[in-house]
């Protein structure tokens, strides 16, 4: 059984675009640290895993999410127009590539602040 919880998000769209929350509100109020990244099509993100912090995404699509967690690697994969929610307990290594033809977004939280002199991010290949 894995650790990692994995959650479809409600997207809401119109002609503007869409919005989503990509975090509860009591989820929220344990983080220390956020971060927006914009991953270019066919590059990759992640392939790290923390030693100490728990790490939540909220991935909108199209990508492919990897992750291996005791010895065991799984795929995600996110279609165009959906996105999810990934919890990332300490220990499990993950990585993210932009399968799609435009840049992808994504909303990362850690429930450790960011301390550059100290960071707990440890390379793992995965993709």
């Amino acid at each position: 059984m894995s650790n990692v919880i994995i959650e479809p998000l409600a997207v809401f769209s119109d002609e503007r675009g869409w919005v989503l929350e990509p975090v509860t509100a009591d989820l929220l109020a344990r983080q220390k640290n956020s971060h927006l990244v914009i991953t270019l099509p066919g590059q990759i993100r992640g392939n790290h895993f923390h030693k100490v912090a728990t790490e939540t995404a909220a991935v909108c699509g199209p990508a492919l999410v990897r992750f291996r967690e005791n010895d065991r690697q799984r795929d995600v994969i996110i279609a165009q127009g959906e996105a999810i929610r990934l919890v990332f307990p300490p220990g499990v290594a993950h990585a993210i590539v932009n399968t799609g033809k435009t840049p992808l977004a994504l909303i990362a939280f850690s429930d450790r602040p960011y301390l550059p002199e100290k960071p707990d991010t440890y390379r793992c290949r995965l993709i």
